[in-house]
């Protein structure tokens, strides 16, 4: 899959693929440069949740770099075209369901749910075990190579 199919959609941004992007570690790097340079020109929109901007901060927080912990906080709450969802009640039943069919954690089940109820056109993550989600179209990042 190419990004030229993102046009105009929306993606679901899980926390690895941003983690990925900040650390500029991975072999993704490529890749997630022209996925969030697409997404600053406003080619296609991402949405997260309130699980993501948690779960990026905790290892800078926990390794004592607060700096790396407020570019995630910056990148995630001041970005014109990434829009963080907050828990409701409507996620939170749907992911009751998500983590009742298919045993997933509670994060995750909450990250899916947030995609289904946002009508998210895909979820973007690098966990291979949620490509079994029948929901939802999910991609990882080998996917989009």
């Amino acid at each position: 899959m190419v990004i030229s199919a993102f046009k105009g959609k929306t993606l679901f941004l899980d926390s690895a693929p941003l983690i990925y992007f900040i650390d500029g570690v991975s072999s993704f790097q490529p890749l997630l440069s022209e996925l969030f340079t697409q997404n600053d020109l406003g080619y296609f929109s991402f949405i997260t949740s309130t699980i993501t901007l948690l779960e990026v901060q905790v290892l800078p927080l926990r390794s004592g770099r607060e700096d790396i912990a407020t570019n995630y906080r910056r990148l995630l709450t001041e970005s014109t075209n990434i829009e963080i969802i907050d828990l409701t009640k409507d996620i939170a039943t749907t992911a009751a369901r998500l983590r009742a069919k298919y045993s997933l954690k509670t994060p995750d089940s909450i990250q899916i749910a947030t995609a289904i109820e946002y009508n998210a056109d895909f979820f973007l993550t690098n966990d291979f075990r949620l490509k079994n989600i029948e929901d939802i179209n999910t991609l990882t990042l080998q996917d989009l190579q």
